[in-house]
């Protein structure tokens, strides 16, 4: 065992010593050590229960016969971190929770782990971690918020309070309605209950294959939640036993697997971000081209929240991502040969899914549209490419015209927003804000929920190079590379420029000549690198462009 370097044999004493200065016994230390990867913390609600998902993991791992032993990892809400200096920190967290578990492991020497994320960063970062250590893995999540019903019926997530806030500047809604979104859109424990970021890697996570079918749509507060965390502490021991690692499960047929269930589900468009950087260090190929291959072919079966009104409860309800995946076979969009953590290939996993109800997982041969959920969109604003979630954007969006109204941050597009500087027509230009720009390439919740809050997410269009929450719906067009700091395009777009978006044939273009741009480039200055210190200074120099997935060199 892989826990034999620290105790086994004579010289090993001083390490027994220390174990069971911990209260192990040494029948304990004497079975395989499965360290249990716990992001829980008091001040996120997708993680404040998660010592209840690690309790029933380790009673898993012990009538397995293993020794279960829990640490813990940082864990940022991207919520909480929204629309301030704390969201430069959101994506630059997933880096070191990689590292962070990559250390424990390696000097604690465990055999097998079981990771328990929940939300946006948390779980990209375990993902990394579990390819870099190549240990038998699986994980579990804590599973999603519920979504309950507002005065009128219609059912509230976290975007619901986000959006008040644009109706309540342009006095669409009064203090009272803002409050009553304020108290009762998120009811407790959980990840955001849309289709938004966390929820869309958790279940990634199953269509990959190192999670147990549930993993992505039980809810938080669902017993059988509770029962999945269990059966996935018995789960490691046995890929343990079949020596069945990360990497086995962590391919290039997996990965094909999950960007297509991503273009059925219509995930956000952070996953391309989290795929790209989990590929790289499982050693696979991975480009935006590829994004776009698998989107031209993938049927988008599912219109969940911020795209429709259906939320994770009903997904789970009509199946969760096994009737997804169950539709997509129907017409062989999936390799289902790859083996899965239930040690079990994936077609051995789907014989007798189904899919029981069809108003939210379409049919295969009725989906919402023959193409996927996210598009890649290439053109003179960006060259090596940029990201937009097409299942959330409205069908009057998909080709738009419109003058750049330009900003250097997202405090001053959001001043101008809420100051009703912006009209119908307009494209917001928020610049500066990519990986290395901002730096942490920080999430445009704010505004774009405010544009839809005004009632303008028909008819203004937002473009960044920084990204967007999976809760953003409308014509968001986020990742633009090269980001403006490193001399992209993006960075010469002037104010009443006319910007040219034209998603069915993946454009994204700056409507000037090539020797006006050329021009602007040896006349215009960039905005001088912002020196910092600490760790986000670290991050500002080493992070790679977005089109890499924002990985640290």
């Amino acid at each position: 065992m892989n826990s034999d370097q620290i105790k086994e044999g004579v010289q090993r004493a001083s390490h027994r010593a220390l174990l069971k200065a911990t209260g192990l016994t040494a029948g304990q230390i004497k079975k395989p050590i499965i360290g249990i990867v716990n992001s829980y913390s008091e001040i996120i609600p997708g993680h404040v229960h998660l010592q209840t998902i690690a309790r029933a993991v380790k009673d898993g791992v012990l009538a397995a016969g293993g020794t279960p032993v829990e640490f813990n990892t940082i864990a940022i809400c991207d919520g909480i971190a929204m629309n301030h200096e704390g969201m430069k920190y959101s994506l630059a967290s997933r880096e070191l929770i990689a590292d962070t578990v990559e250390c424990m492991v390696r000097a604690h020497c465990f055999d097998a782990l079981v990771f328990i994320p929940n939300c946006d960063k948390i779980v990209p970062g375990m993902l990394m971690a579990a390819a870099r250590l190549n240990l038998p893995s699986v994980f579990v999540s804590g599973g999603p918020m519920l979504s309950v019903p507002d005065t009128n019926g219609k059912y509230m997530d976290l975007n619901t309070v986000f959006e008040a806030v644009g109706s309540y500047s342009v006095g669409k809604i009064s203090d009272a309605q803002l409050e009553y979104y304020e108290d009762n859109a998120c009811p407790g424990c959980g990840s955001c209950a849309g289709m938004f970021t966390a929820n869309s890697m958790n279940c990634l996570c199953e269509a990959v294959g190192i999670a147990l079918p549930g993993n992505g749509t039980i809810p938080a507060v669902y017993a059988a939640r509770t029962r999945l965390a269990k059966r996935t502490g018995e789960t490691i021991m046995a890929l343990l036993e079949k020596n069945i690692r990360a990497l086995d499960i962590l391919n290039e047929k997996a990965f094909q697997n999950a960007l297509t269930v991503d273009m059925a589900l219509g995930c956000s468009t952070n996953t391309v971000l989290h795929l790209a950087a989990i590929a790289n260090e499982a050693g696979l190929k991975f480009s935006l081209p590829m994004i776009n291959e698998i989107s031209q072919k993938t049927p988008n079966l599912c219109k969940l929240a911020p795209a429709g009104a259906h939320h994770l409860q009903d997904l789970n309800a009509a199946g969760g991502v096994p009737a997804v995946m169950a539709e997509l076979t129907k017409k062989g969009y999936l390799d289902t040969s790859v083996l899965t953590a239930t040690g079990k290939t994936l077609e051995e996993n789907l014989q007798g899914v189904q899919n029981h109800d069809k108003t939210v997982i379409r049919d295969i041969d009725a989906p919402y549209s023959a193409t996927g959920g996210l598009a890649i969109l290439y053109g003179s604003l960006a060259p090596s490419g940029a990201v937009v979630k097409r299942s959330a954007v409205a069908e009057d969006m998909l080709v738009h015209k419109g003058p750049a109204r330009v900003f250097d941050s997202e405090d001053e597009a959001q001043a101008a927003i809420l100051g009703g500087k912006i009209v119908s027509g307009d494209v917001v230009v928020i610049r500066y804000e990519g990986p290395a720009g901002g730096p942490g390439m920080r999430e445009m919740l704010s505004p774009t929920s405010a544009i839809a809050g005004m009632g303008l997410d028909k008819s203004v269009a937002l473009v960044t190079d920084g990204r967007f929450s999976g809760a953003t719906r409308g014509a968001a067009i986020g990742h633009i590379s090269p980001e403006a700091a490193g001399g992209g395009n993006i960075a010469y777009v002037r104010e009443g420029d006319i910007i040219s978006i034209n998603i069915p044939e993946y454009r994204l273009d700056l409507l000037i000549s090539d020797e006006e741009l050329e021009s602007r480039k040896k006349t215009t200055s960039l905005k001088p690198k912002k020196e910092l210190g600490g760790y986000i200074g670290r991050y500002m120099r080493y992070v790679s462009s977005a089109e890499k997935g924002a990985i640290v060199k």
